[in-house]
């Protein structure tokens, strides 16, 4: 993954990309479009660990084209959808026709869902570019039902000029908000990413409603 936009979605406010014109060629990229099988199974296996056992409702924020938010679907989930851009949102929708699934266009910093709550929050490579995520998490826990959870996959990418958020910094944010938090490195499996990677690429997950003597605590998986 390069340091330019290959590790953003479409929710990206920071960056100067017109998602709309990108969003036919978006699914080109490996881990975009999930149309390799492996890497299909891959996300899949990893969204059935990050996610809730049981069916519920989740947010897909930053949803780009659907790939993540189908696999959720074909695991029994209930989807909502949230993109800044109504090319990918639309998309989206095709690729979800006739799933419980609703595809919203809006900001994935603050999703225009009313007073819906959900038992997952998932957001990948989009945490990272909101020009506050501190507020973000705090606006996004509150999304949650008790014992919901937080699915955040994120980065950092490139060498000369990276970008990204890095671990230790995410879990910092999530300490006064979530109860447990776990991180998962990613950077070593290539399935995912549709070959290898040298660069920071990991998944948090932050459940809501863990007792007192469990906030903030950050279990490094992986390392």
């Amino acid at each position: 993954m390069a340091n330019d936009s290959d590790g953003m979605t479409s929710a990206n406010t920071g960056a100067d990309v017109d998602w709309d014109a990108r969003a036919a060629s978006f699914d080109e990229e490996p881990d975009h479009g999930l149309r390799d099988p492996e890497v299909r199974r891959a996300w899949a296996a990893r969204l059935r660990s990050w996610l809730p056992g049981r069916p519920g409702d989740v947010l897909d924020l930053g949803c780009g084209t659907g790939s993540l938010s189908l696999l959720a679907s074909e695991q029994g989930h209930r989807v909502t959808g949230v993109d800044l851009s109504p090319a990918m949102v639309a998309l989206a929708r095709r690729k979800l026709a006739g799933r419980d699934a609703v595809f919203l266009v809006g900001d994935a910093a603050a999703p225009p869902v009313g007073e819906q709550r959900f038992d997952a929050v998932l957001v990948r490579h989009v945490l990272w570019a909101l020009p506050d995520p501190g507020r973000a998490l705090r606006h996004w826990a509150g999304l949650l039902r008790p014992g919901g959870r937080l699915v955040l996959v994120e980065g950092v990418w490139g060498t000369v000029e990276p970008v990204g958020i890095p671990a230790q910094r995410l879990t910092g944010l999530l300490a006064p908000i979530a109860g447990r938090v776990s991180v998962e490195r990613l950077s070593g499996d290539p399935l995912l990413w549709g070959g290898e990677v040298t660069d920071e690429r990991y998944a948090v997950v932050a459940v809501r409603g863990a007792s007192g003597q469990e906030r903030g605590e950050a279990v490094a998986a992986g390392e």
